[in-house]
């Protein structure tokens, strides 16, 4: 009886593991889908409009790295929350366009997968909800701990910043978080 009921517990684990994953996948692909809604309708209104009627926040922005194909619609804040459905802007960073370093952080292995595929030099492009497109150059990269990132959000320049968890292929969470970092080289008209 053992011999038949260890490996079917086995299983049993293995499937819930299996649909606990694809949920995670399946969440964040439905949530860009209602979030690109929003951010669309943000722009044609000018209002912040959240994607769905209980959410605590809405679409600020959509970061775009063409030459990868990726795209993801960023949300207001860096909440736990916030980023289980999208990036988020980390609050008390200015905005992308704005003098300081605009930092957005997602996940490693849902909206900011594509990271790992940037490389120093790519254009990224940050529209924001109020219509204005900002371009950005890759030029450098770095792995810090969480708690001591070295950014200065008040820094003179136009920047960006993209975080996420260290390293990539990681299965749980530690302490280090992968920087990209991007200078603006000028609004896109």
């Amino acid at each position: 009886m053992q011999r038949i009921v260890a490996p079917f517990l086995f299983a049993l684990a293995g499937l819930v593991l299996f649909g606990q994953g694809a949920y995670i996948q399946a969440k964040a692909l439905l949530a860009q889908v209602l979030l690109e809604r929003a951010f669309a309708e943000a722009i044609a209104t000018g209002h912040e409009t959240k994607p769905w009627g209980w959410a605590d926040t809405w679409p600020v922005a959509r970061i775009e790295v063409k030459r990868l194909g990726a795209s993801a619609i960023v949300l207001a804040g860096s909440s736990g929350q916030a980023l289980a459905f999208g990036p988020g802007h980390v609050e008390l960073t200015p905005d992308a366009g704005e003098r300081g370093v605009a930092v957005y952080a997602a996940h490693r292995d849902t909206h900011f997968r594509f990271l790992r595929d940037v490389a120093i030099g790519d254009e990224i492009d940050v529209m924001r909800s109020d219509g204005r497109m900002f371009r950005y150059r890759a030029d450098a990269s770095s792995v810090v701990r969480f708690d001591n990132s070295g950014i200065d959000p008040l820094s003179n320049g136009h920047e960006l910043i993209l975080s996420t968890c260290w390293p990539f292929d990681a299965l749980t969470p530690g302490p280090e978080r992968y920087l990209l970092h991007a200078t603006m080289i000028g609004p896109d008209a």
